[in-house]
Order: C-alpha cells, then structure tokens, then sequence
C-alpha cells in the first residue's frame, strides 16, 4: 500500500527553522517526482518545491528561493523540506507528493500520491 507520512511540523518564531519529513511507502523516492506543497487557511494549494526523480534537479517557488531547501535521503526512502528564515507568511499546512511518471512538475493537479499535511505556525 503506497503510504507518504509528514511529520517535523510546529510553532516557530519568525526567522527561525524546521524541517519537514516525508517517508515514503509503497513507493521509491528516487524513482519518482517529489513536492512539497502548501495550504494557507481559506486560499489555495500552492507549489513550494520539488525534485526531480534522477539527478534530483530542484526547484523552488520565488517566495521561498534561498530559505528552504528539498531533498531526499534513498537510503531512508524519505524526502525533506529545510524550512530557513521562517516568515509568518510560511504559516501553512505542508504537503508531500509524488507522481508517476519522469517529468517534474509544479503543478498540484500533476501529482496523484499525497502525504497528510503537516502544520507549520510561523509566529512569535
């Protein structure tokens, strides 16, 4: 059964740091695209971040470009978002994803695997 659980979420003070986790069952994270979406209260899912499935290429949403960083570890089957230099505009609930598939996307509709959310509280 294809299984993504986020965890790492919390209360943070502005300019301070978390990272996110995403562990993968069911499924490869080397062998898939990967994201990390997010969703303010009463606004729309958005891009974040991702990765692509070989080299791991990255890309990033503007507003979070130099603060956070994706990654994954093979060996753990896990994929990370560092949270750097929080803003209480970061205040969201976080997503993981995947898709089938080689071509990387950014778009929320492209990705059919989903972890649960993890909330992040940017705040002082």
């Amino acid at each position: 059964q294809l299984q993504l659980v986020a965890s790492g979420g919390g209360l943070v003070q502005p300019g301070g740091s978390l990272r996110l986790s995403c562990a993968a069952s069911g499924l490869t994270v080397s062998s898939h695209p990967l994201g990390w979406f997010c969703q303010a209260p009463a606004q729309w899912r958005e891009f974040v971040a991702a990765m692509s499935w070989s080299v791991g290429n990255t890309y990033y949403a503007d507003s979070v470009k130099g603060r956070f960083i994706i990654s994954r570890d093979n060996a753990k089957n896990t994929v990370y978002l560092q949270m750097n230099s929080l803003k209480p505009e970061d205040t969201a609930v976080y997503y993981c994803a995947a898709r089938g598939g080689t071509r990387t996307a950014v778009g929320e509709r492209e990705y059919g695997y989903w972890g649960q959310g993890t909330q992040v509280t940017v705040s002082s």
